[in-house]
């Protein structure tokens, strides 16, 4: 049975009520892995003693997955038409009551003993994510490729230490994630896009390491479309929060170029050519662009936008 919700009041906007877990499961054409899942879901959260939540929201299923959701006792919004998995996720974000936000893939690839360990650090962090590197992991080889080179790039890019990057089992807080709701994406870049926005931002974020099953079902991962989509998406944060570590690497690139082009001038043809003056000025006004985009950011972000990190 539910653990019951008593005298809890919601504070300020963006705030949930103490204490409570709300849980968002996006689905889409899930109908053989989400009873399982919530069954799951619901034993581990029942024994942990916090009040909470279930949530599914239904995003425009072909199958039965909406009429499985209706007969789990659990809230279920559906979508009217398939509009992704970011979206279904903000759809149930915004419906959630609870201080915290867990979410969790509908596809049965999950563990759910993993949910206390989740839970034990939720409270003295602002996002906890499950990562898959327990020693039973089944990704194909082809995403398992993809994702680490969108990994390292991204652990460049943020200067963090990023076991998972796109993990779909993860702990956060709601008042976070709906700091971030405009830049959040509607499709599977969504864990993507909040991982990089909690570490740009200084947010208090820790992994646990999982194992990773096979799923339940047909998976909906597009490999080269959503590889490329993934890259561009981890670009775009970036530039966001950290623009100089995007502009001054091919400033600095361009400047290594105009010190070459003049060399070559000076001592070869004894003269100062067009090319030369064009990668100058192309290299400062990179330079320029980044520092004023990065001056930009820490006004937007790092003075009165949400800081991480201070509960």
């Amino acid at each position: 049975m539910t653990t019951q919700i008593q005298k809890h009041e919601r504070g300020q906007e963006g705030d949930g009520l103490k204490g409570m877990v709300s849980v968002v499961i996006p689905a889409y054409n899930e109908e053989g892995g989400l009873a399982d899942v919530v069954t799951g879901l619901r034993g581990r959260l029942e024994s942990s003693g916090r009040p909470f939540e279930i949530i599914v929201v239904d995003d425009g299923s072909l199958d039965r997955t909406l009429e499985v959701a209706r007969g789990l006792s659990v809230t279920v919004i559906p979508h009217g038409s398939n509009r992704g998995y970011g979206a279904a996720l903000k759809t149930g974000i915004h419906a959630a009551r609870g201080e915290h936000i867990l979410i969790c893939d509908a596809d049965g690839t999950y563990p759910p003993e993993s949910i206390p360990e989740l839970l034990r650090h939720a409270d003295g962090h602002d996002m906890v994510v499950a990562a898959r590197t327990g020693p039973s992991v089944d990704i194909p080889p082809f995403r398992r490729l993809a994702k680490g080179i969108l990994r390292r790039l991204a652990i460049y890019l943020s200067e963090a230490a990023i076991p998972d990057l796109n993990s779909g089992l993860r702990v956060f807080r709601r008042e976070a994630a709906m700091h971030f709701f405009p830049i959040l994406p509607a499709g599977f870049s969504f864990t993507t896009t909040i991982t990089l926005a909690m570490l740009c931002n200084e947010g208090a974020v820790c992994y646990v390491p999982i194992n990773y099953s096979k799923r339940t079902g047909r998976s909906k991962i597009r490999p080269l479309r959503d590889t490329l989509n993934f890259l561009i998406l981890i670009l775009r944060t970036i530039l966001y929060f950290n623009p100089l570590k995007i502009f001054l690497p091919i400033a600095m690139a361009i400047g290594l170029m105009f010190l070459g082009s003049l060399a070559y001038d000076l001592f070869a043809l004894r003269d100062l050519t067009e090319k030369t003056l064009i990668l100058l000025f192309g290299a400062l006004q990179l330079l320029a662009i980044g520092i004023i985009a990065d001056l930009i950011t820490k006004r937007l972000y790092g003075f009165g936008g949400w800081n991480g990190g201070q509960r």
